[in-house]
This record gives C-alpha cells, sequence and structure tokens, in this order.
C-alpha cells in the first residue's frame, strides 16, 4: 500500500512538455497566442510562427487557447508523456445586431466608449497591488545596412550575412515582478540570456512593459515629447472617431470589436482595434498602432499587441508584444519585445519597507543558467532563425573571447582612416587586454585666439579596463601657442575603482591655458571662427600651473558626494595677436572688465589653494542594480546640488581667502500632457567670507556672446561671459518649454516637418547685475534648433536677435 501511495505521488509530481503550433483554419500560424491552464494564471504564448511549448503535469488538465481576433478554444489533455498537439483558431465573427443601445440614433461604437471613459478611472487603479512572473524577450534584426559606416565595414562590425542581414541582438529573461500603486515597483531578474555573450545581462524590464490604456497619454518623452493619446482617454472623442465592427460571446461574456480612427492624420493617437466587454465596459484586448504620422520619432511603426485576463473578477495583462519598424541612416530594421505573465497574485502582502527606489535587480548568478535550463523553462519557443542565431553566436562565444579572435577583429577596427584622424578621434583597440588608446582629431588640434595666435593642443587618452567594471584613464596633453610662444603641456588621469558606487578618483598636474570662467563657456573651434570669420575674441583666457585630486563615491542610493584639492600658480595673460579674416575686426583686450586697455592685467600672478566639496542628491530617484554597477534611471523629480569652496590663505603660498556656499534646484522634465514638456533651474549662492579672491574664484554664471550656443537648458543666451559675475551674492531662474509640435502640427505642409516649439526665460539679480531677464521662442528638430530672443537689465532692452544650436536636450 505504501508501494502504490509512492508511485502514484510520483507519478503526480512528474512534469511533462506539451509543444504543438497554433495556426488558424487556413494553416497560417497565429502569432502570440495565450496558451493558459483554464481558470488560472498559469501559461505561455506562442511565439511569432505560432509554435508554444508548455510544462504540465501528469494527468488531465484543461487547457485555453486565446487569441486577439480569434475564438477562445479548451482542451483537454491527458499528459503521461511529452506531447505535441497542434491546433486550429477560429477567426471571430462579429455580429452587428447582438448589442443594445438604448439611443438608437446614436453611432453603437461612441456610445461603448463614452462607457469605458466614465469607468477608465475605476479600472485605472482598481488593482492596488500584484506579484507575478514575467517572461521577456527582445528580438532586433536589421534587414538592410549599408556597406560602410564612418568608414566601418558594417557587416563585419554587427556580424551580419553577405546580404548585410542578420539578427543584432537578441535576449531572453525571467523575472519576479512586484507592484504597487503609485508607482511602486519591485522586479528580480532571475534568469538573462543574450546569444553570443556568456557574461552579459539582458536589458530586458518587465516594468517597461507594463502599458495601462486606461491612462489617458501613454509613452510620454519616450517615442515623442508629448506621447500619445489613449483611445479612451477623458479628452478622447476630440482625437478620435470610433467604428462598431460587431460583437461575438465569449464565456458567456458580450464582447464588441471597435475601430479606432484618428480624425485627423498627423494627430499623436493610435490606429487599429480595442475590444470591449460589455455590461463591465472593460478593455480585454488591443491591437493598436502608431506610425511616423503621429510623431514618432527614430522608428516609422510601433504595433501594441495587449491580451487581458480576468483573474478574481479584474483584469490583468495576459501578453503584450511591441513590434516596430524603420529606417534610419540606411540602416533597414524590424523587431519586437514581448511578455508573458503568469501565476498572479493580486492580494500579495508586502511589509513596510518591501519597496524601495531600486525597481530592479540582477542577480549574479542570473546569467550563468546552461541550456538544459532554457530548453526547460523558456516560455515561448524559438523561431528557427532564433535558434540558429543562439547556436551561431553561443558556439563561437567562446572564440569571440578569445585573443585570436579579438586580435582579428581590431585589425579590422584599427584600420587607419584619414577621415577619422581628421575629424573624428582615432581610436585604437587592444580588446583582449581591454585597452584603447584615443587619438584626438586634427580638427579640433588647429585652432586660433588673439591670446596665442594660430595654436596648436593634442591629447591622447590611453584606457584599461577590468572584468569587474574597474578601469582608469591617462591622459597626456600638449599645447602651443605660436604667437605667444608659450608651451604647456600637462596630465590627467581618473580611477574608477568602485563600479556600483561610481567610486573614483582623479589626479592631475603640469600646466595648461584655461577659460578665465569655471563655467563652458565656447569651444575653441567656435572661438576660432568667432575671431578668424567675424572679427570677435569673447574668450578670455589665463595661464596656471597646477595640482590636483578629485574624489568622489555614493555613500547612498541618490546621494553622491564629491571632493577636491586644487592647487594653481596663476598668471593673467594679454592678447599676442590681433590677426583676422576681417580688414577692421573688433577685439578687445584679455582683461573683460578693461577692454580698452591691451596690457591690462586682470590680476596679479598668485598661489591660490582652494579645497571644495559638492553634495547631489536626486528626489526619489530610481535604479537599476547589476553585478556591475549601479544605473540610474532620469528622475521626475529635482536633483538638488550644494556646493561648498574654501579658500586657503598661507597654505604652500597660497594667497587667497574666502568662503562660498551654493545652492542649485534642477528639474529636468516636468510633463503637461498634450501640452509638451518643461524644465526648470533655480539657483542661489553667496560668499560668507571675501578677504582675499581673484577673477577665477568668482562665481561665473552659464553665459554665451555667440550666435551659436550650448543648447543646455541652463544657460544665459545673451549674458556677457565675464563682466557680470559676482564676489557676493546672486539668485538665477531658467525655465523652457518644449510644446512638441502642439501648434505647428495643426497647420498644412509645416506639421511634415515635425517642428518642436520652445519658449523659454532666464533671470539674474546680483549687485553686479540687478534684475536681468531674457525671453526667447524657437524650433526645433532632433538636435537642431533656432531660437529668437530678448535680453532686459531691467526695463531696457539691451540685446536681441537670432541663435543658433545643436545637440540632445530638451
Amino acid at each position: 500500500m505504501i508501494l502504490l501511495c509512492y508511485v502514484a505521488a510520483e507519478t503526480s509530481a512528474q512534469q511533462f512538455i506539451l509543444t504543438g503550433k497554433i495556426a488558424e483554419v487556413k494553416g497560417y500560424p497565429v502569432p502570440f497566442a495565450s496558451v493558459y491552464v483554464n481558470t488560472t494564471t498559469q501559461g505561455t504564448s506562442s511565439n511569432i510562427d505560432g509554435q508554444y511549448k508548455l510544462s504540465l503535469p501528469a494527468g488531465k488538465t484543461e487547457l485555453l487557447f486565446t487569441a486577439v481576433g480569434y475564438d477562445d478554444r479548451k482542451v483537454t489533455v491527458v499528459m503521461k508523456e511529452n506531447t505535441t498537439l497542434d491546433i486550429i483558431l477560429a477567426p471571430k465573427i462579429f455580429t452587428l445586431n447582438d448589442v443594445i443601445i438604448k439611443a438608437p440614433t446614436e453611432n453603437r461604437a461612441n456610445e461603448i466608449i463614452k462607457k469605458v471613459i466614465e469607468k477608465r478611472k475605476t479600472y485605472l487603479n482598481e488593482i492596488e497591488a500584484f506579484s507575478c512572473e514575467v517572461y521577456t524577450k527582445a528580438m532586433q534584426k536589421l534587414l538592410n545596412a549599408p556597406k560602410k559606416f564612418f568608414g566601418r565595414d558594417v557587416a563585419t562590425i554587427l556580424d551580419l550575412d553577405s546580404n548585410r542581414q542578420g539578427i543584432i541582438y537578441l535576449s531572453e529573461a525571467e523575472s519576479k515582478l512586484d507592484f504597487k500603486q503609485r508607482d511602486k515597483i519591485r522586479e528580480v531578474m532571475i534568469s538573462s540570456k543574450i546569444a553570443g555573450d556568456d557574461n552579459g545581462f539582458s536589458f530586458n524590464k518587465a516594468s517597461d512593459l507594463s502599458v495601462n490604456f486606461y491612462n489617458n497619454t501613454l509613452f510620454q518623452d519616450k517615442l515623442s515629447i508629448r506621447g500619445f493619446v489613449s483611445p479612451v482617454a477623458d479628452n478622447a472623442f476630440a482625437y478620435y472617431k470610433y467604428k462598431f465592427l460587431g460583437s461575438s460571446e465569449e464565456d458567456g461574456k458580450t464582447v464588441s470589436k471597435i475601430q479606432v480612427i484618428p480624425k485627423r492624420k498627423n494627430l499623436p493617437v493610435f490606429s487599429g482595434i480595442i475590444y470591449v466587454v460589455n455590461d463591465s465596459w472593460r478593455i480585454s484586448a488591443l491591437n493598436l498602432y502608431v506610425t511616423k504620422d503621429n510623431g514618432i520619432e527614430l522608428i516609422d511603426t510601433l504595433t501594441v499587441q495587449q491580451k487581458l485576463i480576468e483573474v478574481e473578477d479584474v483584469y490583468v495583462p495576459q501578453s503584450i508584444q511591441f513590434s516596430i519598424s524603420g529606417k534610419l541612416f540606411g540602416f533597414k530594421f524590424s523587431g519586437y519585445v514581448m511578455g508573458v505573465y503568469k501565476n498572479y497574485d493580486i492580494k500579495p502582502a508586502f511589509n513596510k519597507n518591501f519597496f524601495t527606489n531600486e525597481i530592479l535587480k540582477i542577480e549574479r548568478s542570473s546569467n550563468k543558467k546552461d541550456p538544459f535550463y532554457w530548453q526547460k523553462n523558456r516560455s515561448v519557443p524559438l523561431t528557427p532563425e532564433e535558434r540558429e542565431n543562439y547556436q551561431r553566436k553561443d558556439s563561437i562565444s567562446a572564440l569571440k573571447s578569445s585573443q585570436s579572435y579579438l586580435d582579428s577583429v581590431d585589425q579590422v577596427k584599427n584600420k587607419f582612416n584619414a577621415g577619422q584622424i581628421l575629424v573624428t578621434p582615432y581610436v585604437y583597440y587592444r580588446s583582449y587586454n581591454k585597452k584603447s588608446i584615443t587619438y584626438d582629431p586634427i580638427a579640433t588640434s588647429v585652432f586660433y585666439n588673439t591670446v596665442e595666435g594660430l595654436a596648436l593642443k593634442y591629447a591622447v587618452n590611453w584606457r584599461q579596463g577590468f572584468e569587474d567594471g574597474r578601469y582608469y584613464t591617462i591622459k597626456p596633453e600638449v599645447r602651443y601657442g605660436f604667437a605667444n610662444q608659450h608651451f604647456n603641456a600637462n596630465i590627467k588621469s581618473k580611477y574608477l575603482f568602485d563600479a556600483s558606487r561610481n567610486g573614483a578618483i582623479a589626479l592631475g598636474f603640469g600646466s595648461e591655458v584655461a577659460n578665465l570662467s569655471s563655467q563652458s563657456q565656447t569651444n575653441l573651434l567656435r572661438n576660432t571662427i568667432n575671431a578668424l570669420v567675424f572679427g570677435k575674441n569673447p574668450a578670455k583666457f589665463y595661464e596656471r600651473r597646477f595640482f590636483n585630486i578629485e574624489a568622489s563615491r555614493e555613500f547612498a542610493p541618490s546621494f553622491e558626494l564629491k571632493v577636491s584639492a586644487d592647487y594653481a600658480r596663476r598668471k593673467a595673460l594679454v592678447n599676442a595677436n590681433l590677426k583676422s579674416f576681417r580688414n577692421e575686426p573688433d577685439f578687445t583686450s584679455n582683461n573683460p572688465l578693461a577692454p580698452e586697455d591691451e596690457n591690462s592685467l586682470l590680476f596679479p600672478t598668485h598661489r591660490a589653494l582652494v579645497i571644495s566639496g559638492t553634495l547631489v542628491y536626486t528626489v526619489a530617484q530610481k535604479y537599476i542594480s547589476r553585478p556591475d554597477g549601479r544605473f540610474y534611471m532620469e528622475s521626475n523629480y529635482p536633483r538638488i546640488e550644494v556646493n561648498y569652496k574654501r579658500g586657503l590663505r598661507g597654505v604652500f603660498g597660497s594667497s587667497v581667502d574666502y568662503d562660498f556656499i551654493g545652492v542649485e534646484l534642477y528639474q529636468k522634465k516636468i510633463h503637461f500632457g498634450m501640452f509638451g514638456k518643461s524644465s526648470i533651474l533655480l539657483g542661489a549662492g553667496k560668499f560668507l567670507t571675501s578677504k582675499s579672491l581673484n577673477y577665477p574664484d568668482w562665481k561665473h554664471f552659464r553665459a554665451n556672446q555667440s550666435m551659436v550656443f550650448d543648447p543646455d537648458e541652463r544657460n544665459f543666451q545673451f549674458l556677457d561671459f565675464y563682466i557680470f559675475n559676482t564676489t557676493s551674492q546672486y539668485f538665477e531662474a531658467h525655465i523652457q518649454h518644449n510644446f512638441g509640435s502642439f501648434f505647428l502640427n495643426k497647420i498644412p505642409l509645416i506639421k511634415k516637418l515635425k517642428l518642436e516649439e520652445i519658449i523659454g526665460a532666464a533671470y539674474l539679480s546680483s549687485p553686479e547685475k540687478r534684475n536681468y531677464n531674457e525671453f526667447f521662442f524657437g524650433i526645433k528638430r532632433m538636435n537642431f534648433r533656432i531660437h529668437y530672443g530678448y535680453a532686459y537689465d531691467r526695463d531696457e532692452l539691451i540685446k536681441k536677435g537670432f541663435k543658433f544650436s545643436y545637440g540632445f536636450n530638451l
């Protein structure tokens, strides 16, 4: 009797594998169909070829096969061994006479959508918390590519076939996902696999797939500035038309099929189908897409397919797929990311400190699962193309890490290209030893200014990396001015000793020509153009022989402390060359406080020892913990920065004596839905003591005097670089707003350009410059901008004009 019970227990505990293909009546595969043990959330999804795999216990099990647009099918299987079961799903028949509408004169679809919108807030927040398991898979492939890109052979670098096609990224992951209302998320990745990279960790993140169409807008600042209006948003009828395509019965419930149609072509909206359960007026599934006409950037089309499942009278995601396609810089690509959810617990008990700002933790052993583990646990079967990609890349994974292979790849990458050394840096790789040497391009090494005349500056950056993410760099630099005949040379180095805490120490010594302002003002190329073409010399310089050391480290999540000591002998410089392509250049002296006196020195030669500390805290900043480091997500809350500087008199001959403290509050993104987003910065500071300080010690502001400016939203666009800096106290404020084509998208022809409208203002008040204001407006496309602005000194207009900028920003 005991033996019989033991055998029965062993049989019931045994697991068998059910595989098969899901197809429709004509034999075509049904991709991303759901397969679940009926009345549970244990299941899987078919792959893009309709193939599925599910682990089941021995004995009888009832399965539910579902797919968007097809009738559900229940099948009972008896598992005694590994079994193959192919399934045919019939297209769902939607009739036009099954829905009863109280107001027959109204459009049926409109009436249904109105009822969904009435329930929107209820369903948005009805689930207080849940826990589940999520399997994610991502695949990106190139369909075509140029032969060369920046002088590099594309097929060799990206491992493409002879037609320049192939999978460039294939990854899978399994995670445990916990959620609680008010955006509390905790995810633990327990397994991770990347084709051809045994030591890598998947970039898949289950929380990235969490899309709730009961929100008014979706994908804000991801695929476009403003995001896209949900088909069931409060204001959806201003953006959409709806068409009733019929209804059908599913488990005793009537489901209506609704087509969503943009009212105008270029609106930030979706197109496609949503399925609504009548009476409860819930979304049960959807198949929607947006295109570049709707405002997405970088890709042509994004398709979202989502299937929801009922669990204890609420609906939760069963599966979701994002598919993309597009063409960029000659690269034609496609791909998808999918997630399969199972084993839901919608009433989990979390302790008080369960949720933190760590939204994803990747376990150290997650990338060490062997092929047998994945063969057993992979929720969605691989397609033949994916299987071949894994086999090929994994088979040569060990080879790829060998010195002979890496040396052969380096031999291709290290080929000398005249364009690289002239325009872009030339990098020499020793990948096996994790070394690289970067040589400056000639274009940025030859320049001109009125202090040095024609000058040369050249640097080489040597980098040594380690397996655990540590690295150090050594960068020697030389600089020579032919007019003033000054030679300067220095060495700067950095050692990242703790990748998980961003712990680093930096050291530098030598001599250099530095900008009089401590803030970034204008690069050497831009200043060269100003001097030679426009006959202006906005940048001013001084020479310093220095030794400095800096250390930084996070002592807690989102808290970073940086301390430094800088000792320098500072020497003021004068103009040595006043030549320009212009017949009558408008040059001024190198002393910004005495622009007409060519021989005036801004400060006497002196020594200065300055110690400083910076504490940075970002409010509620989320982060990912990986074995190779901590990675922060961009925060939706302010960053607070506190700076302190102290000039030490009498130490090593230092003549400076002052204390300065400054506070800055900066929030890069404040979202306003369809009206775009803003950024804001508030700063204030004061010299607590100022017994002895020289111009380089003053508080300097992010100013600009050129038509071409840095697009950083914290910059002034018209403020003089030097004459309004302070030795007392100050307050500054900056605000910019990007409407994201809200207005221009309504203008025929213009809307095709996808221009974004930007407005902004800045304010500064200090004893040297009271109530200085700037206002500007302009347009932006990708990383190029043009603005027109005004600057006021109190109530007096002092400057106005166009400004141009380039660079990725707001």
